[in-house]
């Protein structure tokens, strides 16, 4: 079993950028396909991005978010990244990884273990 902590968010301006993080213990990270999803007050929740197994051959996002975020792992710190510029108040939401031993995919009920998710609020 692998444990998820996030971490990194906060609040920010319009046009800013934030990094999270989502650092595992238990197993290795990098046997699993990593995702960031968030879920807005009312709102379900969202896939945003995704990264395959190992060296992250392949990555995954959302339309919204396209060009403006960036996932990557570092199998070294067992962490993986979320790089978000550019922020928007659209992208305000609970930011919360899972990893998933099925491969990458947009579809929540696809990943094994999830985090307890970190608040980004974006100011206007």
């Amino acid at each position: 079993q692998v444990q998820l902590v996030e971490s990194g968010g906060g609040l920010v301006q319009t046009g800013g950028s934030l990094r999270l993080s989502c650092a595992a213990s238990g197993r290795t990270l990098s046997s699993y396909a990593t995702g960031w999803f968030r879920q807005a007050p009312g709102k379900e929740r969202e896939f945003v991005a995704a990264i395959d197994s190992w060296i992250g051959t392949n990555t995954y996002y959302a339309d919204s978010v396209k060009g403006r975020f960036t996932i990557s792992r570092d199998n070294a710190k067992n962490t993986v990244y979320l790089q978000m510029n550019s922020l928007e108040p659209e992208d305000s939401a609970v930011y919360y990884c899972a990893a998933s031993y099925r491969g990458s995919s947009y579809l929540l009920k696809n990943y094994d273990y999830w985090g307890q998710g970190t608040q980004v609020t974006v100011s206007s």
